[in-house]
């Protein structure tokens, strides 16, 4: 399965967190660079990756993402990666705080939401902050898209 274009020109998509939108409430996002070795980007090339229950947390003034899942690569026998290892997240000091701060001081969370090669070629991934929803929220947000999916039938068979 190759990637997919989307979104931006020049991004190829390799995976999305769509439950994220869903489960939290989206305050702010950011792009951060990925530290990777080799056969993680052979395999990311391949394009199955997933990012659906990962999550960044602080770590000794740095950001690591968790649990995010990228295969081993078939063809690097003995140099393979750890499918399920922490990454370092590469961002600025001053964003490296910004998100520490939210995280302590406000409670929120460091989600990711898209993995994905840039224009250059490089592994990128959009994060977000955001604060958990509660069950009343997921309801509203479940009604709201029920809603507008009943009107553009409505309205496709009144035209």
């Amino acid at each position: 399965m190759a990637p997919r274009k989307g979104g931006d020109p020049g991004r190829t998509i390799i995976s999305d967190n769509r439950k994220a939108r869903f489960n939290f409430e989206i305050e702010d996002t950011l792009e951060a660079g990925i530290e990777l070795k080799g056969t993680e980007v052979k395999s990311l090339r391949n394009g199955k990756a997933n990012i659906a229950e990962s999550y960044a947390a602080e770590h000794k003034g740095e950001i690591w993402i968790y649990n995010v899942y990228i295969p081993e690569y078939l063809q690097a026998n003995r140099f393979n990666h750890e499918p399920r290892r922490p990454r370092k997240l590469l961002l600025h000091k001053r964003e490296i705080g910004k998100l520490a701060g939210a995280v302590q001081k406000d409670g929120k969370t460091i989600v990711p939401l898209k993995l994905y090669f840039n224009e250059q070629g490089r592994a990128k991934l959009e994060l977000a902050l955001a604060r958990g929803k509660k069950l009343h929220d997921k309801r509203e947000t479940e009604k709201k898209r029920d809603w507008q999916r009943e009107k553009s039938r409505l309205m496709k068979n009144f035209s």
